[in-house]
């Protein structure tokens, strides 16, 4: 055990902030933090933009599904796969990229996300907390056109940053023998049942929002519907072709 090992194992969601802002050296120390994460062949195929304008964080509240700490938190990023910035550099070269491509797609989307999660844990050992916002996802497009983003470029996902205001328990985690697995891939569902146990004894003990449901049961109740179906026809028409 280690401090960076401590802090890794204690994250929890954070959604409530205190009314204090985040200095702009902190947000520039961490988003270099993010800048050092590790990047596929070096493509560095992501940005990041910083939401401050009231009005701006109000609509993306709406469209995250009301959340209302995308507009009450002190810092609010959203990460973007960026394949733009690519294609400027081969007009620099005076090449012509080849766009469209799942694989230029998978890279930008993993880069993006070891770019937060850099971010966030760096966030964290200066005492801030966080969560990652998935509804950024909810409406694209228009958050597309709010952010002005180019064609090759779309958000993955928002991240809502401060000084912590709650001090929620942490969730405890699939066992590693479910995860950890030796030469090839095996089922444990005995193991599996195990973790349903724990899951909802947490959900039960829970200071608040608690629920009596297993992780199984939460699992099957968001992938037995659709999961934003107009993903697909977005990422198309914003230059993700998946060819």
């Amino acid at each position: 055990m280690n401090e960076v090992i401590h802090l890794l194992e204690k994250h929890r969601s954070i959604r409530r902030f205190l009314d204090q802002p985040v200095e702009d050296a902190v947000v520039e120390s961490i988003i270099r933090c993010g800048q050092h994460a590790a990047t596929s062949s070096f493509l560095q195929a992501y940005s990041v933009i910083r939401v401050r304008d009231t009005e701006k964080r109000e609509q993306l509240a709406t469209w995250c599904g009301d959340q209302q700490h995308v507009k009450e938190a002190p810092l609010f990023l959203i990460f973007c796969a960026d394949l733009h910035r690519w294609q400027m550099a081969c007009e620099v070269q005076g090449v012509t990229m080849v766009p469209g491509m799942t694989e230029q797609f998978i890279i930008a989307s993993v880069d993006a996300g070891i770019f937060g999660q850099n971010v966030l844990v760096a966030a964290e050992s200066l005492g801030l907390g966080g969560v990652y916002v998935g509804g950024i996802r909810n409406h694209p497009r228009e958050v597309s056109d709010l952010l002005q983003l180019p064609k090759q470029v779309y958000p993955v996902f928002g991240m809502s940053l401060g000084y912590p205001a709650q001090d929620p328990q942490v969730k405890p985690r699939l066992p590693l023998n479910l995860v950890l697995m030796e030469e090839t891939y095996h089922e444990d569902r005995e193991l599996l049942k195990d973790y349903d146990h724990t899951f909802q004894a947490y959900l039960n003990s829970r200071g608040s929002n608690q629920r009596n449901q297993t992780w199984t049961q939460t699992v099957a109740e968001k992938v037995t519907r659709e999961m934003r179906p107009h993903m697909r026809r977005y990422l198309i028409d914003q230059g993700f072709e998946m060819k």
